[in-house]
């Protein structure tokens, strides 16, 4: 008799190689359980930390090798002392190297950003462009390292969805759990690099998932906590900006003050991103107008960049220098509305020039450096009823970075989280309501949505809009031929009156269409070729359209609301 397998041995059926093999084969064609899946965001989640502690070291790195200094925090005094043809030239290299390479391999040498995570999010069943989204990546650290005026948080996030892309393209993941999987990572990406695990939780929630489910808090807190924990590990459990010995706020007193400081970051916010959508108008115009090759336009930006930085070296960077100097009250009136509007135009430059970087850590130095030159005005118009001026400087920064972002909640806690003082909470949450209200009335609710808009991408009016174009005229149409067809001389008469419907046309297409004709269907055509008619493939019924978009709004309300 042949020897049988002992129980749990290598090559036996009960063994852990089998065992192994018979989970995966069940997690890939059923999906995860929850507990399963709570260990699967815990993965992802260290995996997105790493890479946004590896993106923070790099920027370290390459940024103290060009400017030729290990303290990169105080980059723009190490600056102000260097040669004027060095700050001018190495922006120029520096957008040089992110014109080739963005030329090079991506389609339209445009860097990938959290509107295209959002996007991915409602979208893409929660996958972005993954091999566009690693060449993003290094383009933006290279903008930052080499003068670009933006920030570090918004390449940080899309590389954390490439992440979570690699991982449930691997794993076969449906669009439920590749979204919650999107969001364990940014959340995990955000908590790195701000030490703030309570924010980079609601951060995902909020701004990228955009719903508050309860299914996905948990994975998320997970994910969240486990990018602090390696955080903290690396850099130590510190603030990102210190504050002096804080005084008693009279909040009751002072209240209006805030309100009113809300309503001016609200138009600052609104300024900042009217000028980078301007910025990216002018630009384009520009180089259709002149042929500038797509390489070249990141260079010349640079070129602008680095003439502005010989007079103000403190546009270089993330800028935490400057923002910190404010917090601290270190910064006269005059130099805090200099550098508010310098910020601007440095920032507009930056990301019309399609350099690279993100949009919260500009938001936050102009923020601060409103809040403060308010508050020195106020405080010196009524001295005996105010506190601290550079508690306007932290309200002013919640307020500004809120209302460009879209997200009071989560911003007002990483402020809170960033600078470790609870004690101003009240006036911050005044301040970020007011701007927050102001500024999603002048554009479309934040700056990533808008950007969406401006591609034709409507996600700020609610998923009753953006699930139109989801759905393809051809998958909802009854083909010709087919029972309950469209009496085919009525579609051909409709045809030649100029009513129909491309084949590749959406839903959102569609539906104006049906509310201008008032007809029960529209013919679905195809062009063989230029010079020949259409042929009629089939029609879609109004009816068949609001079917299909009401089960999918039930759908988005059952995993929203799960």
């Amino acid at each position: 008799m042949a020897e049988q397998d002992a129980p749990g041995s290598r090559d036996g059926k009960g063994g852990p190689l089998a065992t192994l093999s018979r989970g995966w084969a069940v997690l890939l064609e059923k999906g995860p359980s929850e507990i399963q899946f709570w260990f699967i965001a815990l993965a992802v989640g260290i995996a997105a930390a790493l890479a946004a502690i590896a993106f923070r070291g790099g920027i370290i790195l390459l940024q103290g090798l060009v400017y030729g200094t290990d303290d990169i925090e105080h980059i723009h005094s190490f600056a102000a002392g260097l040669d004027w043809y060095w700050i001018l030239v190495i922006p120029i290299l520096g957008g040089l190297f992110v014109g080739i390479l963005l030329d090079r391999f991506t389609d339209n040498a445009r860097v990938r950003s959290v509107a295209d995570v959002i996007e991915a999010a409602a979208l893409r069943d929660g996958r972005v462009q993954r091999r566009r989204g690693l060449v993003s990546a290094l383009a933006s650290l290279v903008t930052l390292s080499t003068g670009g005026s933006t920030g570090r948080e918004g390449p940080v996030v899309h590389l954390a969805a490439v992440i979570s892309s690699y991982a449930s393209a691997w794993m076969r993941f449906d669009g439920v759990h590749s979204r919650d999987l999107l969001g364990c990572a940014v959340a995990a990406a955000v908590s790195a690099s701000f030490n703030a695990p309570i924010a980079g939780a609601i951060f995902a929630l909020e701004v990228v998932l955009r719903h508050f489910a309860v299914h996905a808090f948990a994975p998320i807190a997970i994910a969240s906590v486990a990018g602090t924990v390696l955080s903290r590990l690396v850099y130590g459990d510190v603030a990102q900006f210190g504050l002096p010995q804080q005084s008693q706020l009279e909040f009751y007193i002072e209240l209006p003050a805030f309100l009113i400081l809300g309503l001016v970051c609200g138009l600052v916010a609104v300024v900042l991103m009217r000028s980078i959508f301007l910025a990216e108008t002018l630009a384009d115009r520009a180089q259709a107008r002149t042929g500038l090759p797509r390489w070249a336009r990141p260079a010349l930006a640079g070129a602008i960049l680095g003439a502005i930085a010989i007079w103000y070296p403190q546009i270089i960077g993330v800028g935490y220098e400057t923002t910190s100097l404010a917090l601290t009250g270190s910064l006269l009136l005059h130099e805090a509305i200099v550098l508010v509007m310098v910020k601007v135009v440095a920032v507009a430059v930056t990301m019309g020039g399609r350099m690279g970087g993100g949009v919260f850590s500009p938001s936050l130095m102009i923020g601060a450096l409103t809040g403060l030159a308010f508050g020195i005005v106020a405080t010196g118009l009524f001295p005996n009823v105010s506190g601290e001026g550079m508690l306007y400087a932290l309200a002013g920064m919640g307020a500004v970075s809120a209302a460009v972002l879209g997200a009071p909640i989560s911003t007002t806690l990483i402020v809170f989280e960033l600078t470790g003082d609870w004690q101003t909470g009240l006036a911050v949450m005044v301040s970020v309501s007011l701007s927050s209200a102001l500024a999603s009335r002048l554009v479309d609710r934040s700056f990533f949505l808008t950007q969406l808009e401006r591609r034709g991408v409507h996600l700020a009016a609610g998923p009753q809009t953006w699930l139109l174009g989801t759905f393809q005229v051809a998958s909802v149409m009854r083909a010709t031929g087919a029972p309950r067809a469209a009496d085919p001389d009525a579609a051909q008469e409709m045809v030649l009156a100029g009513t129909w419907l491309a084949h590749d046309a959406t839903l959102e297409q569609a539906m104006p269409l049906f509310e201008k004709t008032n007809a029960q269907f529209i013919p679905v055509v195809k062009f063989p070729g230029d010079d020949q008619p259409p042929e009629i493939w089939g029609a879609l019924f109004q009816v068949d359209a609001l079917r299909a978009l009401n089960r999918a709004m039930a759908r988005t309300a059952a995993e929203e609301h799960s």
